[in-house]
């Protein structure tokens, strides 16, 4: 699955879940978190019913589930890093096995929130909300260019992997290291015009 893939949303269809207004969609979601965090370890079946709840969501808001699994799988080598941390404290594997449940339910509220909410629309809501207009500027900035610099990237690399008659794995791992390489280079120098350009025209 490409990159495109794993970035697209799903806030364009149409379901109950979708309708939600997504200041309820928003304050739902942090409630969620907040009563996973706060299952006691003793009790790992209540984080597990609370992800059978998510899965019973994203079938409500008519989610494509090989994506949604997808996203989540990516953050796994996260959840399981910050889980492991109980192992080497010495806090035992049900300390270990809360921790990856409660963190992997936490990521899935998240991503379905954000797979059923227009990013503007959570804008919107952090705007009434009173969150510094400055965090919220540089959040639709980041939106905006991701995908933007996505994209480039992957030009980039059909471009190289064009001109490459031969395909080993070191020539691969090379071929994106230097595809990452003058990725950032040309991000930076992106930030620095566009930051340009927005001071000429007024921003501060």
């Amino acid at each position: 699955m490409s990159g495109t893939h794993l970035l697209r949303s799903y806030a364009h269809l149409d379901s109950p879940i979708h309708r939600v207004r997504a200041g309820t969609k928003l304050l739902i979601t942090l409630l969620f978190v907040v009563g996973v965090v706060l299952v006691p370890v003793a009790h790992p079946l209540w984080t597990c019913a609370a992800i059978a709840l998510l899965v019973a969501v994203v079938l409500a808001a008519r989610l494509p589930l090989s994506a949604f699994l997808a996203r989540l799988a990516l953050s796994q080598p996260f959840v399981l890093g910050v889980a492991v941390l109980a192992l080497f404290q010495g806090r035992g594997l049900a300390v270990f096995a809360a921790l990856a449940l409660k963190s992997t339910a936490c990521v899935a509220a998240v991503q379905l929130f954000a797979h059923v909410t227009p990013f503007y629309d959570l804008l919107e809501v952090l705007r009434r909300a009173r969150v510094p207009s400055a965090l919220v500027l540089a959040l639709a900035l980041l939106h905006r260019y991701l995908f933007v610099v996505l994209e480039e990237s992957r030009r980039m690399h059909r471009a190289r992997t064009a001109r490459t008659w031969q395909a080993s794995g070191w020539s691969t791992w090379k071929s994106l290291a230097s595809v990452i390489a003058v990725s950032f280079v040309r991000s930076t120098a992106r930030a620095e015009r566009i930051s340009i350009a927005m001071r000429a025209r007024g921003w501060s």
